[in-house]
């Protein structure tokens, strides 16, 4: 698969050029229109930011690895990241993470045979008063976490293919 930005994504990366005075601090937003875009990065999309950038591949992939918001393999239509941190493990994280696999038909890391659904353990979401926790695809939050929650969670993204 070629990877490419078209003119209009182009055009931001040249505004945000213009608004950094370090070409690296271009290199988080371009990172992310290139996942928003593809889903994932994959080396291709490294070279291709790194050209672009004029940022040498180990750089960016060192950024891409240390990152966990950056998949560096292809996740399901719904990436469905689970905190299982303190607040949340002691209110049940873990069961409704075992739970959410076993609905889902998904193992760790893995994409469901249906490609709608992968699944992660992730550590602090950061709303500990509401655990537990959450996030799908890095932007939404799902809080107050029970299996009748989830199940009507699932139900909803299952309506949207």
């Amino acid at each position: 698969m070629e990877i490419y930005f078209d003119e209009k994504e182009l055009q931001e990366i040249e505004k945000l050029k213009t608004r950094y005075q370090d070409r690296h601090s271009v290199l988080i937003p371009a990172l992310w229109m290139i996942q928003e875009k593809y889903g994932w990065i994959s080396d291709e999309a490294i070279k291709y930011i790194g050209d672009l950038l004029n940022i040498n591949y180990e750089h960016i992939l060192g950024v891409v690895t240390f990152y966990t918001m950056f998949h560096k393999k292809p996740k399901g239509k719904f990436h469905l990241q689970i905190c299982t941190n303190v607040s949340c493990m002691l209110r049940g994280a873990y069961e409704l993470y075992e739970y959410v696999k076993a609905k889902t038909g998904t193992k760790e890391n893995e994409i469901s045979e249906d490609g709608m659904f992968s699944i992660e353990e992730v550590e602090c979401l950061g709303s500990c008063a509401t655990a537990p926790v959450m996030q799908v695809n890095n932007k939404e939050y799902f809080e107050n976490l029970s299996k009748e929650k989830l199940d009507s969670i699932i139900e909803t993204f299952k309506q949207q293919t």
